[in-house]
């Protein structure tokens, strides 16, 4: 029986998730979610299960920009790295759930990196 789109996608997820949760050391899981249209990003504290900071496209200040999202997605990932600084947060995992690293998952990841944030 074949699996569909959505079922492999979360096959996917699952097995980059369980990898990074036998790796991680303690640390936090910078988690992002991409649609069509927005990217969300979010640094999750698996331990107490609180979410530590969050940044998204649907931020009226992050907004949209021209036409061209991987600007919004570089935008996000310099934000995300800003707050996780203001929370006391220096390094997390990343955590790219069922999407390719390639396009704006890449391009927020890269942003984040350079805003100082150790992935």
């Amino acid at each position: 029986m074949a699996n569909s789109k959505r079922q492999l996608f979360i096959k996917r997820r699952m097995r980059v998730r369980n990898k990074l949760r036998r790796t991680n050391r303690g640390r936090m899981r910078l988690s992002v979610h991409r649609s069509n249209k927005n990217i969300m990003v979010q640094l999750i504290d698996d331990v107490n299960g609180v979410t530590v900071a969050s940044a998204s496209t649907l931020e009226k200040d992050l907004g949209f920009v021209g036409k061209n999202n991987l600007e919004a997605a570089t935008k996000v990932g310099t934000v995300i790295a800003e707050r996780a600084k203001k929370a006391g947060v220096e390094e997390a995992y990343f955590d790219r759930g069922g999407f390719l690293f390639h396009g704006k998952v890449k391009a927020l990841a890269e942003a984040a990196r350079e805003g100082g944030l150790k992935i």
